[in-house]
Order: C-alpha cells, then structure tokens, then sequence
C-alpha cells in the first residue's frame, strides 16, 4: 500500500511503498476514503524534533478488526482519529476512536464533519452561551471556524463575528452565517462580544481579549499557545477557558459520543453541512499542508487516497 512520511523536520513528504498493516487488538483496520489534514499536523511536521506519524482524522470501510473488537465489523462505513499513519490507502483505527457513518453521507462529509465539529461543538458548549449572545470565532474560515460559526447560530446568537487572516475571506465566511466580519490586524474589533471561540492564540490573545464585553468568555482550544495578562481579565470581569477534545473523548465517552449524534441529526435536517476547500491526491500531501500553511483554506482540506 501507499503511504505518506517524512525524514527530517520540515520535509520533504513522499509516498512510499510498505505491507497492509494488520490490526492490533482492539483496533479496526480501515481502507481510507477521505484523510482530513490539520494545522496541528502541519505544525509537527515542522516543529517536531524528529519524524512523526501522519495521522489524524480518516473515514473509509472496516477491512479487518482485531481482537477484543466487539462495535465493528468488516463493510463498516466509520470515521475517527488516526493516532498512527493515517496519510495512507489503510490505517489503523483504535475501535474507542470509531464512529459510524450514516448512509446518506459521504466520507469526505465524516471528515469535515465530525471532528472538526465536535471541537466546535465542545469550545461552544464551554462558552456557555445563552439565546441572544453575540460571539465571536477566530480562524472562522478554517474547518472548525466555519462549522464553529454555524453552531454559535444554531446555539441562538443574535450577532456572529468572524475574524480572518485575510480579507479575501471574507465573502466566505459571511455565507457561513457571520454577520460582521474583522481582519487580525484590524486596529478595531467593533462592537464587544459575549463570548469569543479562539484557535488561533499567540500575539491574537491581545485583542481577542480586548474584544470581549464584561463578563465575557474567551474559550481558547489553539495549539499556538500565547500569554494574557491577568488585568486585562480583572477591569473587565472577563475570563479564559481552556478546551481540549482529546479530554472529552478520554474522560468523558458518554458527552463525547452526545455531541457526534447531535452533529449527525444537524447533518440530516440540513442545519449543518461542512464546506470542503478541496480533495488532493495522496502524492499531492504537500500541497494539502502548503495550503494550510498559508492560511489559505476556506473549509476542510482533505486527501482522497
């Protein structure tokens, strides 16, 4: 089968030749249909000390399970995330990180959907919103921003703000459902918010802060890190919550798997379907991450092996 790996921090990726895996207990092995690719992942390739697995989110039909495998069988349509080599024709899935897909949906839609949407869906629920808030989402044209903009519509914001990196989005994210929308670099955020869904973090903080209203929520669930000053909380009486999926899914199963249904029955009512940036070959990897890179995806990338 094919699979995409790296040498040395930064690159290059390549596709290489290696047998099927086959699955450890308590694992699926899944014939990939659609890969997602994630700034996270993007992230390690270039910052990792050393080379690391491409993996992540996948979606594909169960060829093998193995031992101790009681939820799946062989034909499953299911979707998850990878923790080993899931740029690839096959992957393991650890059955505890499996869902199933319904059939009236594709796998590229369980990709962009489902994880994407439950880390919008959990730093949603941890910004506590209530019918008639205004929010605001950073990163709102990426594959968690949009969905994220869409689900603090649903969840009854009165006003959604998207802020972008590039003005160039902003025709997009405004089909999404925003109402307003700020650049980063903006020197004016407009009107405070009640809640802000932060991905971005770093130098952002600053004025994400700033643009909350007292008593406001910043949820942060970014992986760039960054510092906010404890006064800039206390004159407002604001606050910082921290969100992490990888919590939810270890911790808390039962929630975890709540909020997929609930991402699911959106899906089949219409209320909430994903935009996709576009599809690239497995040998075309490099492209995916150079579109990440850039800032310059207006949905979910993927990889179609």
């Amino acid at each position: 089968m094919r699979r995409v790996r790296y040498d040395s921090p930064g690159g290059p990726l390549f596709l290489e030749e290696v047998p099927v895996p086959e699955p450890n207990p308590g694992e699926l092995l899944v014939r990939c249909q659609s890969v997602g690719v994630t700034l996270p992942m993007v992230r390690k390739v270039t910052e990792a000390a050393g080379p690391v697995p491409l993996g992540g989110e996948i979606a594909g039909e169960v060829v093998a399970v193995g031992a101790e495998v009681t939820r799946f069988r062989t034909g499953d349509r299911v979707t998850g995330l990878c923790f080993g080599h899931g740029y690839a024709d096959y992957a393991p899935l650890h059955e505890a990180m499996a869902s199933p897909v319904p059939a009236d949906a594709s796998a590229a839609d369980a990709v962009a959907l489902v994880r994407s949407g439950l880390v919008a869906l959990g730093a949603l629920h941890a910004a506590r919103p209530e019918p008639g808030e205004s929010a605001l989402v950073t990163a709102a044209a990426s594959g968690v921003g949009q969905l994220a903009v869409r689900l603090a519509r649903v969840r009854g914001a009165t006003r959604v703000v998207a802020a972008v990196s590039d003005p160039a989005k902003a025709d997009f994210v405004r089909s999404v459902g925003a109402d307003a929308v700020v650049v980063y670099g903006d020197d004016d955020w407009g009107e405070p918010v009640d809640y802000l869904l932060d991905a971005v973090g770093g130098d952002l903080l600053t004025p994400a802060v700033a643009a909350l209203a007292p008593g406001g929520r910043l949820v942060a669930y970014s992986s760039g890190g960054g510092t906010i000053r404890a006064y800039d909380l206390l004159v407002g009486a604001k606050s910082v919550i921290g969100f992490q999926m990888a919590r939810v899914a270890r911790e808390e199963p039962k929630r975890y798997e709540e909020w997929r249904r609930e991402l699911w029955r959106m899906f089949a009512r219409g209320t909430l379907r994903p935009a996709v940036h576009g599809t690239f070959a497995l040998e075309d990897a490099a492209k995916a991450h150079e579109v990440i890179a850039s800032r310059r995806n207006l949905g979910k990338v993927l990889l179609r092996p």
